[in-house]
């Protein structure tokens, strides 16, 4: 193998000094609590907060559908044309309001023919009990057989049952002459129509005349991890559970409601149950189908040290966050933090109610380095204790 030449060799170490020392340089700059010497005498600007000791909501995320409370396909229950086609695709319907009116023309003379026949048989009846009083009367005297009077009074329960069949059939063309208008059983939204005017239905059709979703109150199904069964039917007996919709990217917020349902049993495929919540939606923010984030609120963990998520960072020996002093100097400190719920977190120990800790400008700041809070002197005033409101620059 060529050896080096000599060339080479002078330049060698030179170059591989000047190497390390620019990956020192670039280790300081990164490395938690290090910087350039020149970083280390100038004020790193920051934001702060307030360390505060409040309630803290135990939340529990998930994913979930929203479903309709009530969802009917209307259909016809007698054959007929449709005559009138009163609701308008998408519309809001009430209970009760007209759909469809079916032409009502033979049903009608059905009913006038039962009528009819009523009348009839209630004159042959009315003559048949005549009829049953004279027997009645000359059987006495002995001037009528026995089988006579017989035969007369069978036909007079003969009429009175023709008379109760011609009185069913006159209710129950009543009830098919009502079923020509065809209103709607429930307040919802009218999806596509599937009829038109002129159309002929029959009460054998499974296509049906529309779809009505009932969208207030509007249910939502959403599932959560079977360890935390125990502690969702614990709170349930407290009283009902807030539940928030979110849109599928959880920004922005759909609406509130209230937990109605856990499941009967667990999934054993996933190690989830069902939950089921119903929420109001007087704006139709929810919509049957939609895909939803939802956060149920378990509880709330009175009196805690809860600081902003943003001031938590993570190091090679796990969390912490600066503490700006009252001298303006950070200080690192080492931290335990058992929750996270949106953008704030849970203190176990480390912190301080009262205490200002820095929630931006991170990467500038070194422990004992001076910091320039961003927040405004009145902001910074305020958060300070009293002792400490003079030494506020």
């Amino acid at each position: 193998m060529q050896r080096p030449t000599g060339r080479f060799t002078r330049w060698r170490w030179p170059l591989a000094a000047a190497a390390c020392l620019a990956a020192y340089g670039t280790w300081q700059h990164f490395a938690p609590g290090t910087a350039p010497p020149q970083a280390r005498t100038s004020a790193a600007p920051v934001h702060v907060a307030v360390v505060e000791r409040r309630p803290f909501p135990v939340v529990l995320g998930g994913l979930g559908t929203v479903q309709a409370t009530n969802t009917v396909t209307v259909r016809s229950r007698v054959d007929g044309q449709i005559e009138k086609v009163a609701f308008e695709e998408g519309q809001m319907i009430k209970q009760g309001d007209l759909l469809v009116q079916i032409d009502p023309a033979p049903f009608q003379a059905t009913l006038n023919q039962a009528i009819a026949k009523l009348a009839q048989d209630q004159a042959s009846l009315t003559n048949a009990k005549q009829d049953l009083e004279r027997t009645t009367v000359l059987s006495k005297q002995g001037n009528a057989t026995q089988q006579l009077f017989d035969q007369r009074t069978a036909n007079v329960a003969s009429l009175a049952a023709q008379v109760q069949a011609d009185q069913a059939s006159i209710d129950s063309a009543k009830v098919q002459l009502a079923y020509t208008t065809i209103t709607s059983p429930l307040a919802g939204r009218a999806g596509f129509r599937l009829v038109d005017r002129g159309n002929i239905v029959h009460a054998s059709d499974q296509t049906g005349i529309l779809t009505i979703t009932q969208v207030q109150p509007i249910s939502v199904v959403f599932t959560a991890p079977e360890q935390q069964l125990p502690a969702i039917s614990e709170a349930l007996k407290s009283g009902p559970l807030k539940v928030t919709a979110y849109s599928s990217d959880g920004k922005t917020e759909l609406g509130q409601g209230t937990l109605k349902l856990i499941d009967n049993q667990v999934d054993p495929a996933s190690g989830t149950v069902r939950l089921k919540a119903a929420f109001d939606n007087p704006g139709d923010r929810l919509w049957p189908g939609l895909s939803v984030t939802t956060r149920l609120l378990v509880s709330t963990v009175d009196n805690v040290v809860v600081v902003p998520d943003n001031a938590v960072q993570r190091g090679p020996n796990g969390l912490y966050v600066y503490v700006v002093a009252p001298d303006l100097k950070a200080e690192l400190r080492d931290i335990k933090v058992s929750r996270i719920e949106g953008d704030q977190a849970l203190v176990e120990n480390g912190l301080s109610p009262g205490e200002r800790i820095v929630t931006s400008g991170h990467y500038r700041v070194l422990p004992g380095g001076l910091v320039q809070v961003l927040d405004g002197p009145k902001q910074r005033a305020d958060a300070l204790p009293a002792t400490d409101k003079a030494v506020v620059p």
